[in-house]
């Protein structure tokens, strides 16, 4: 049976963190230890986060909260990944929420076949109650449509020597794409592991914006060895996410 470290990132978020922690601490699998890393909020997050202590410890969860400025979500996640101790280390950052037996799904999967990284189905869940799962795939040629972040959970020795860029708003997919091309040991769950909010910088309907995220990623997976081609790919996302609204 696996530790588990989970680690959420937060900034000025009252208004949504008790559902992910909850979504936490309220896990069929208890994670080992839970770690709220904020970015030195203004607002009531970290009372809330503190709020959750006691209750935590009685569910066997060691929470800590540091608080202090970063230089981003990425440089953050790494302060976390830097305090964790479990075997395995999952994301879910503070507008999203993981499912009920989302940890008890990825022990299992790890007691059968010991992977470097996993990651699952996840739903979208757009504001006005609307929500479709994005299916999780894992192909020789992968691109940022077949992978979920907040569903990915990964071996705490591979963190330890691959570490977030602190870049742009898509190194998590940059680290994929690494971790890949080293030959990490891939496996996907289908199943539904984690809830995401669409309400994002990675979906800002912006020209501007657009135009950006298409150009970061373009350059993540050519500097990963993939083909000029993948300009269409990013193309492909950026339009879908329009069109979707």
């Amino acid at each position: 049976m696996a530790d588990f470290s989970i680690i959420t990132v937060t900034y000025n978020s009252e208004n949504t963190l008790k559902r992910a922690m909850e979504s936490v601490i309220n896990q069929t699998y208890a994670p080992k230890e839970y770690f709220i890393i904020d970015g030195g909020s203004k607002d009531n997050t970290v009372d809330i986060a503190l709020s959750y202590k006691a209750i935590a410890e009685k569910n066997g969860i060691m929470l800590s909260v540091l608080s202090e400025p970063d230089d981003g979500i990425y440089d953050a996640m790494n302060k976390g990944i830097s305090m964790c101790g479990g075997d395995i280390i999952g994301m879910i950052n503070s507008d999203d929420y993981y499912e009920t037996d989302a940890l008890k799904l990825v022990n299992e999967s790890y007691e059968k076949d010991h992977f470097d990284v996993l990651y699952g189905d996840l739903r979208m869940c757009y504001e006005d109650g609307r929500s479709f799962i994005k299916k999780a795939r894992n192909r020789k040629y992968m691109t940022s449509r077949d992978w979920n972040h907040p569903t990915m959970f990964v071996r705490r020795e591979i963190y330890k020597d691959n570490k977030y860029k602190t870049e742009t708003i898509h190194d998590d997919y940059d680290l994929v794409l690494r971790l890949k091309k080293q030959g990490a040991k891939f496996l996907v769950l289908n199943k539904t592991l984690a809830n995401f909010t669409m309400n994002g910088v990675s979906h800002e309907r912006n020209l501007n914006k657009m135009l950006e995220r298409i150009k970061i990623k373009y350059k993540i997976y050519r500097d990963n060895g993939y083909s000029r081609l993948y300009i269409f790919e990013c193309v492909i996302v950026e339009l879908a996410k329009f069109i979707a609204g």
